[in-house]
């Protein structure tokens, strides 16, 4: 997960100046037994998360949210969309404009 964390840190860096930016690496237990690690980047105006599933890494931003944290691929294409609130997270499939879910989650206790 090194390479798309290390992508976001530097999505952030130029925003941050002297303001240290925020890190939360968390693993979702998901529907069918699916783990689905997370990595929260948070800047002092805008937040990344790094979302591993189905064997790959995913680079999303966040959007704005009525309630929780929205997570998303900035284009009109198909791309993951994680929305968590609290400990729990829905994660989506968006394509055409049309968001589907595909895991139901909660933060996984170490």
């Amino acid at each position: 997960m090194r390479s798309l964390f290390a992508v976001g840190l530097i999505a952030l860096a130029g925003q941050a100046g002297a303001a240290p930016l925020d890190v939360q690496n968390l693993r979702f237990k998901c529907d069918r037994d699916v783990e689905v690690p997370v990595v929260f980047v948070t800047g002092p105006e805008d937040a990344v998360a790094v979302v591993q599933i189905d064997g790959g890494q995913f680079l999303l931003y966040r959007e704005p949210a009525a309630s929780g944290a929205k997570y998303s691929w900035p284009s009109d294409g198909a791309s993951y969309v994680l929305w968590s609130k609290g400990n729990e997270a829905t994660i989506y499939w968006r394509e055409a404009g049309k968001e589907s879910p595909l895991l139901t989650c909660v933060v996984q206790m170490q």
